[in-house]
């Protein structure tokens, strides 16, 4: 499976992000990422992308340039990014089929453990 091209947003999602980056002169994209933290081990990073590096992987979805770097592809791969309204509340939310167990709090998850060869 290619990786790059498994890692999409939705429609919602797409025009949430043009309105925030409409906002910013300096944004080219939305910048997708994971790092070691939480409770759980791994946390989602997401913000706008101003500049875009040799180590960085990039895919258009709905005419939104996702720009991730290399070492988060790995956790990634699969993943629909969504924004949704619940009630008063609205957020993105992550649909990673990599994702074992998230903590109580919701702000940080586990991988599934990679079978041995």
């Amino acid at each position: 499976m290619d990786s790059e091209t498994s890692i999409s947003i939705t429609e919602s999602a797409a025009n949430h992000i043009k309105q925030v980056l409409a906002k910013n002169e300096k944004g080219i994209g939305l910048r997708l990422g994971v790092k070691t933290t939480g409770c759980s081990g791994y946390q989602y990073v997401i913000g706008t992308a101003e500049s875009i590096s040799d180590e960085d992987k990039t895919i258009d979805s709905h005419g939104i340039k996702v720009v991730i770097d290399e070492k988060s592809l790995p956790y990634l791969a699969g993943t629909q990014l969504d924004f949704v309204r619940e009630g008063l509340n609205s957020g993105f939310k992550f649909n990673n089929p990599n994702v074992e167990d998230s903590c109580g709090c919701g702000e940080s998850f586990s991988l599934k453990k990679e079978s041995e060869s």
